[in-house]
């Protein structure tokens, strides 16, 4: 099980928004901003009935995760004091599920989080992806000491860099590194 701090937790319980990272097979990677729900293992987000350029089946989000499962989401805060900057990026496998109990549960967490979904009329209809973390990378504004990222795969670690992002964290097929320059995410 993925071991994340309790503040952690609560940061993705609290949050509004994501940012999902997939990449194609040839690794040309796209982030899109998501809604999504954290139930202590995954992530659940939910192809809604809000208006797309396209038909859900063409979304390039679910065209890459159908080429490569490999994704990642980072969730953020940001404010002009740099000392309460934070952020929480997940990296693991993303399945996208048809149909299903785990897709039914999913969709009621996501109304229980977002009461805009208990008044959308095709809400439920769509797919969902879950993303299943194998790895966790967070980090907090501050002094170097408390402002280091935090990596964890299943045993909390420490990595090195002073307050900076954690470099070389990789989401989808082969794109290039996060967080490769100084100063906050």
């Amino acid at each position: 099980m993925l071991s994340l701090s309790p503040e952690d937790r609560a940061f993705l319980h609290q949050a509004r928004v994501g940012r999902l990272a997939t990449a194609s097979a040839g690794g040309e990677p796209y982030v899109i901003p998501v809604c999504f729900v954290f139930d202590g293992t995954g992530l659940y987000s939910a192809i809604d009935a809000k208006p797309k350029r396209v038909a859900a089946a063409r979304l390039r989000r679910l065209i890459n995760l159908r080429e490569n499962p490999r994704a990642c989401l980072v969730v953020d805060h940001y404010e002009e004091d740099w000392t309460r900057l934070r952020y929480v990026l997940l990296l693991g496998r993303a399945e996208i599920l048809e149909a299903g109990p785990d897709r039914e549960r999913a969709f009621t967490l996501l109304r229980e989080k977002y009461p805009q979904y208990g008044r959308m009329p095709d809400f439920g209809e769509g797919p969902v992806i879950r993303l299943i973390p194998e790895r966790v990378v967070s980090w907090h504004g501050g002094s170097s000491a408390s402002g280091a990222p935090h990596e964890g795969r299943g045993v909390r670690g420490r990595a090195s860099g002073g307050g900076r992002p954690m470099v070389g964290a990789r989401c989808g097929g082969g794109g290039a590194a996060a967080g490769s320059g100084p100063g906050p995410p």
